[in-house]
């Protein structure tokens, strides 16, 4: 498959950006302050198209508010998959780069809910067996290495963004 120019473009744009600008820094703070049909195509090491969207990374560590504002400078946010196929796309990063990366869930005023940073509710999800485990002092949401989730505590997982 052919890249149109446009795409080509933005690919590029966010892999020096990504690559870049966090390649060498390490971080640590707290956490909180489509179609199913198609295949994922993977377009490099570090940016994935499935349905439209991109998911970029930079494979580096860092704490969820980096990961967050790192999202948001380029334009994207933390990424959030909405079905199986986004799931499956994100996942190829955790395989690649760490066994965890932080999802863009949050834990809502009630405990055990999690929701989309948007505030909307999951359309999607794919919690491992038991989890979300319903202890407050878990209020992110990341990606095992097998594609289930977890709610979990802050941790140095990957970031990927959603474009």
């Amino acid at each position: 498959m052919m890249l149109s120019p446009q795409l080509f473009h933005v690919t590029t744009a966010l892999t020096l950006l990504l690559v870049t600008s966090y390649a060498e820094k390490e971080y640590i703070g707290i956490c909180g302050k489509g179609n199913q049909g198609k295949k994922a195509i993977i377009l490099t090491k570090q940016l994935i198209e499935y349905g439209g969207k991109l998911f970029a990374t930079n494979g580096k560590s860092a704490d969820f508010e980096t990961i967050f504002n790192m999202c948001k400078n380029a334009g994207g946010f933390i990424a959030s998959p909405k079905n199986k196929g986004e799931n499956n796309a994100i996942l190829e990063f955790v395989r690649h780069f760490n066994p965890y990366a932080y999802l863009g869930i949050k834990e809502s005023l009630s405990p055990g809910e999690f929701l989309y940073l948007d505030g909307t509710e999951l359309s999607y999800t794919n919690w491992y067996p038991g989890e979300p485990s319903d202890r407050r002092t878990e209020a992110c949401a990341e990606m095992y290495i097998d594609g289930t989730w977890n709610d979990k505590k802050m941790q140095l997982p990957s970031p990927v963004c959603e474009f």
